[in-house]
């Protein structure tokens, strides 16, 4: 498979390469009826490949919260990622999405049994639109309910039952709750608030994924000079916010317009956000 790839997407499984979404899972396989499996996203975009090597790392550390152990260290997983994306062009929008699971076990995964891959597809960057959101009943788990120190499969439909109650209001999706009633994140991305010029964003407090995007765009607020506070955040307060706007990997950095009822605009603080994750992104390699 040479440089200049021309489909959808490829697989790394098996020692290989191969054209679209192999199968690989059988019904008897501890990850297909159990949901031993972990995955992670990174992105391909601007020539680079932006925080690749935290991406691959936690793919890694999510599988040992599961009781598996990566088949391979991290460096394998960002050298396979570099090898795939070398088959796109340049310029290429990709989706890189490094998979871990196991294959026997009863309930409990056989750590010796696990097997991993890594998929690249094409996944053009959303604009920046916006979206709009409504609070939801779903809650994040709490670490003693559900392995939320780990990108787990098993964590999604939660996330999708959130999505689906706030796309069956008229919205793009849902801001979920922590298990003591605080704002935890949008339903599949972290959540800041902007008020009187000031950041404030949820505290991590292990109910939620701390996501990469998130840590990066908090770093690069503050070296702006943009006062991030990370805290516990009542979900009243986000009615009074100047701006709110979402980071995740997918997406990166989008404005919420519309809240409830009430509509908000794309404000100074995201698109300055915005502006300094792409400049971090196009000196990413």
């Amino acid at each position: 498979m040479a440089k200049g790839y021309i489909g959808d997407s490829i697989t790394f499984v098996d020692g290989d390469w191969h054209d679209g979404s192999p199968k690989v899972l059988g019904p008897d396989s501890n990850a297909m009826w159990l949901s031993s499996i972990v995955f992670d996203g990174a992105r391909a975009m601007l020539g680079g490949a932006p925080d690749l090597e935290p991406h691959c790392a936690r793919v890694a550390r999510s599988a040992e919260a599961l009781g598996m152990v990566s088949p391979v260290p991290a460096e394998e997983f960002v050298a396979l990622a570099r090898e795939g994306i070398g088959k796109f062009e340049d310029d290429a929008e990709l989706y890189i999405c490094p998979m871990i699971w196991a294959e026997e076990g009863f309930v409990v995964p056989d750590p010796e049994s696990t097997k991993f891959l890594v998929s690249i597809y094409r996944a053009p960057l959303p604009e920046p639109a916006g979206l709009t959101a409504c609070r939801t009943a779903i809650r994040r788990p709490a670490q003693d309910q559900a392995p939320t120190d780990a990108k787990a499969s098993c964590l999604y439909p939660n996330v999708a039952r959130a999505v689906r109650e706030a796309r069956d209001k008229g919205y793009n999706t849902g801001v979920v709750l922590d298990p003591s009633g605080n704002v935890a994140e949008f339903a599949y991305t972290n959540l800041f608030m902007v008020s009187d010029g000031v950041v404030h964003t949820p505290a991590p407090n292990g109910t939620f994924l701390n996501g990469l995007t998130r840590q990066r765009i908090v770093r690069l607020l503050r070296d702006d000079g943009v006062e991030v506070i990370e805290r516990a955040i009542g979900y009243d307060e986000l009615a009074k916010a100047d701006e709110l706007f979402s980071t995740g990997n997918y997406s990166k950095v989008l404005p919420c317009i519309r809240l409830d009822d009430r509509d908000l605009q794309p404000g100074p603080v995201f698109r300055r956000a915005r502006e300094l994750y792409w400049e971090f992104a196009r000196n990413a390699r």
